[in-house]
């Protein structure tokens, strides 16, 4: 069963959706207020929460997963525990120590790079920082969330790999320019992994990655891929070494991503599924957040109490349920 055939009516979703609005402790790709949508089903809650921008096609894929989560249920875990990275936002790199020290016992950071306005010594002295805070042990990944050409992202990783990279995240926002970029660094002795993000889960063929061998590794993202089986079955189809990470969610998000990352039948890197710490609150009063760098798996409680404290204005509660009203009809009309 998946959570299209078992959508519930637009009724039984509505009364049960909260809409919370939390503000974010630093700027993060722009936003400073994280807004969610939760729904409780007869399995616990889901998270609905595509980003203001993205379209209603596109969205319609994180009612799934919230569904799913709802309504459906998860494969059986492989595993306890899922061992997470801190994550730096393009910050000064004199914020950089006051950011992981939030993390608890976290040895593998991402650090977001190339981020609109700033230069490339911004990112160089943020992930200088990073190495300095977490020492020579430590793994630090960098995320550029797409934002350089190939001449750009093989000038800036040249630079970067001297604080010694595990991989760089959608250093280019194309799967050509993935591909042509992997040549670039082998031929100029770079040695950086090449991971896929947003060729994954915004792409109508994730596995044109796997055959232009535009990637070492794919980092997958529950929500934007429809749930938790369907995440898994991408994973499985490329083939390639899979990071699960969040896009900024709740609690309630954050379980899912820790649901994929437990399924998978190998899990060679950290995860990116510690992002609670970015925002001021959370809807649980057990957040899922690392302790000695992992986060174990457990059922999830929503406090009621947090749903009032961070309850959004009634015009964007409006707005969320205009949305879900909208791929709603997309889902069950594509069932």
């Amino acid at each position: 069963m998946n959570a299209t055939s078992s959508m519930p009516p637009l009724a039984d979703l509505l009364d049960c959706l909260r809409v919370v609005s939390i503000p974010m402790r630093v700027r993060f790709r722009g936003v400073i207020v994280r807004e969610a949508a939760l729904i409780r089903g007869p399995k616990g809650w889901g998270e609905f929460s595509p980003f203001p921008e993205y379209d209603d096609v596109e969205s319609a894929r994180w009612l799934a997963a919230a569904v799913e989560a709802g309504w459906v249920g998860w494969p059986d875990p492989l595993r306890a525990s899922i061992p997470v990275n801190s994550t730096v936002p393009a910050v000064p790199a004199s914020e950089v120590e006051g950011i992981l020290t939030r993390y608890d016992g976290c040895t593998t950071a991402k650090v977001k790079v190339a981020e609109e306005g700033q230069r490339l010594q911004d990112d160089v002295d943020r992930v200088a920082a990073v190495r300095d805070r977490m020492g020579p042990e430590a793994r630090i990944r960098v995320d550029a969330n797409g934002g350089w050409t190939v001449a750009e992202a093989t000038d800036a990783l040249s630079r970067l790999a001297a604080y010694g990279l595990e991989y760089a995240e959608q250093p280019c926002a194309s799967v050509e320019e993935l591909a042509s970029l992997r040549v670039a660094l082998a031929r100029n002795g770079i040695d950086v992994l090449v991971a896929a993000d947003e060729s994954i889960r915004k792409a109508s063929d994730p596995m044109r990655v796997v055959r232009e061998e535009a990637a070492d590794v794919i980092v997958v993202k529950v929500a934007p891929l429809g749930g938790v089986q369907a995440a898994l079955d991408i994973a499985q189809e490329c083939g390639l070494p899979t990071v699960v990470s969040s896009a900024l969610d709740t609690s309630v998000g954050i379980r899912v991503g820790l649901a994929l990352a437990a399924a998978l039948p190998e899990l060679p890197f950290a995860c990116g599924l510690s992002t609670v710490e970015l925002m001021v609150g959370d809807v649980s009063p057990d957040s899922l957040v690392p302790l000695a760098g992992s986060i174990a798996l457990r059922d999830l409680t929503v406090e009621p109490d947090l749903l009032d404290r961070w309850q959004a204005p009634a015009d964007r509660q409006q707005w969320w349920q205009d949305r879900l009203a909208r791929c709603h009809g997309l889902l069950t009309a594509r069932g």
